[in-house]
């Protein structure tokens, strides 16, 4: 009985679900609205719609019912009474490998094919590998965290302490299980900021001198930037970005971690910035471009389903917009770090093409950074040069 009605929710949360909100906001209000809902059965309902969604674009002609018990299948490897109850004789095969698992459900369903989970590999950057970056999509990414200079021990010492499970991935990043209570086990601490670790990666790129002029002009809540400071405190830091509500979490952001002396600016950069940006030169310019987030969608499964194909181009044209409005505050020699969290070469290479023929930059690296191999987001970043 209690399957049937973790099922009879699941059908109400993918009725309700609009599309075009994150399920990690629709989710929470929906709880709310349902307070009779016990945290198991919250943390049960989250687990059959995410893993629904993580069966992207396949299967479309079966019920929603049917495709949740392939989406449980492939995304589970322990055994759960849902699974036991509508499909036992799947639920006795939980622990198989997903090879055998993927082969099981082409064996029950002859039109299903992987490549229909992410219908866009045609167009994914160079280097990445199309089955495993398919796969991913069926294991639910990490919680990453960037520990601060200074407090590696300290919050060790808690995570353990609170019986919590981790992997230490190097350079001060810990992968925790996805869901960890951060707030819970550090009510009040700031040792630490929740950033993924590809995002982390991107500060190899970076490369700051004492004294330089930076400027992060996509800041968003301010992730780059405080990775920048980390390597360098004493630059000296322009931010930017088109919304202001985001800009006063990057001053929370930044007074937890000691920051006090940086400029910031809402910048529309798909016009031409002049007016406020006349008499500045930069060292060094992060550019964290607006894109689709096709790197990121093992967290945010949904968007497969919604996402349409045209947006890719949309995307590269409001970049190609964006960098000549931006590359010009540059010193010469100075870097410019582009950065996306996708994973189509039309935001990727071709915005290093774009660069490199239209603007005359020099590429010193580029990399995509394949966080589908380590269950974190896959991104792309270059450094490059005027």
């Amino acid at each position: 009985m209690k399957a049937v009605n973790q099922l009879k929710t699941f059908q109400r949360i993918l009725t309700e679900f609009p599309g075009d909100t994150p399920l990690g906001k629709f989710l929470p209000a929906y709880f709310r609205q349902n307070k009779q809902m016990g945290s198991t059965d919250r943390k049960v309902a989250s687990r059959l719609i995410y893993n629904y969604y993580r069966l992207g674009k396949a299967l479309p002609q079966l019920a929603a019912e049917d495709r949740l018990m392939v989406a449980e299948f492939l995304c589970n490897n322990q055994l759960n009474s849902f699974l036991q109850h509508f499909k036992p004789e799947w639920a006795a095969c939980i622990s198989f490998g997903l090879d055998e698992k993927l082969e099981m459900v082409a064996n029950a369903y002859s039109e299903f094919a992987l490549e229909d989970v992410y219908p866009w590999t045609d167009r994914l950057s160079e280097g990445i590998n199309r089955e495993a970056f398919l796969k991913s999509f069926f294991v639910q990414p990490d919680l990453f965290i960037r520990v601060r200079k200074g407090f590696e021990q300290q919050v060790k010492a808690e995570l353990k302490k609170a019986d919590v499970t981790y992997r230490d991935e190097g350079n001060n990043c810990l992968a925790l299980p996805n869901g960890t209570r951060l707030e819970n086990i550090f009510p009040k601490q700031h040792w630490f900021e929740v950033q993924d670790e590809s995002s982390q990666q991107t500060a190899q790129f970076f490369q700051p001198k004492q004294w330089d002029n930076w400027w992060d002009a996509c800041a968003a809540s301010g992730g780059k930037s405080l990775l920048l400071h980390e390597l360098q405190p004493d630059i000296k830091l322009v931010v930017s970005d088109i919304r202001e509500s985001i800009l006063a979490n990057l001053d929370e952001r930044f007074e937890q971690a000691g920051i006090r002396k940086y400029q910031k600016k809402i910048l529309d950069l798909t016009q031409n910035p002049d007016p406020v940006l006349h008499d500045y030169a930069f060292d060094g310019i992060i550019l964290d471009a607006p894109c689709s987030g096709s790197g990121t969608w093992g967290r945010t499964p949904e968007m497969i389903s919604q996402f349409n194909p045209v947006r890719i181009e949309f995307f590269q044209r409001l970049q190609q917009n964006i960098i000549p409005n931006v590359v010009k505050y540059l010193k010469p020699g100075k870097p410019l770090i582009y950065i996306t969290c996708s994973a189509f070469k039309a935001e990727n290479e071709e915005a290093i093409d774009f660069m490199t023929s239209e603007l005359g930059l020099k590429v010193e690296d580029q990399r995509v950074l394949k966080g589908y191999e380590h269950k974190a987001d896959t991104m792309f970043a270059a450094r490059l040069i005027p």
